[in-house]
């Protein structure tokens, strides 16, 4: 069985390629999380609470995330376009991270600084792979 000429050639080449130096980085670990779910409390009218749990987190941003991506969707089905980011608490026990965050949900754009779109984040959600409500 003859190998096509590029093929024969790329085999070559790898061959021929310099091992890693010694002390070079390790490849990052994989990430694979495993999103356990999100709870919704309506606290007042438009202020919302989101409690999510998780594993797998490389730390608390993307517990974070997995909140604001819940957020966002909620917002959405209230028929609200916009979202603002109250406060996180993020922890860690064994393994299991949980965020308890609040948002408060509007038609149009709230004042401050933390505010998100609640279409564009979703979708932002949805090309990461984050689920939402």
């Amino acid at each position: 069985m003859r190998l096509p000429a590029a093929l024969m050639a790329a085999t070559a080449a790898s061959a021929c390629a310099a091992p890693a130096p010694e002390g070079a980085a390790a490849p990052e670990p994989v990430f694979a999380p495993v999103y356990r779910g999100v709870q919704t409390r309506l606290l007042d009218g438009d202020l919302v609470n989101f409690l999510v749990e998780m594993e797998g987190a490389r730390g608390p941003e993307d517990v974070t995330d997995y909140a604001e991506c819940a957020a966002a969707q909620y917002a959405q089905i209230r028929g609200y376009g916009f979202a603002r980011h109250v406060r996180t608490n993020v922890d860690e026990t064994g393994g299991l991270w949980r965020g308890d965050a609040v948002y408060t949900v509007s038609p149009a754009l709230p004042r401050g600084l933390k505010t998100i779109d609640a279409e564009v984040v979703a979708e932002t959600c949805a090309e990461r792979g984050i689920p939402t409500v």
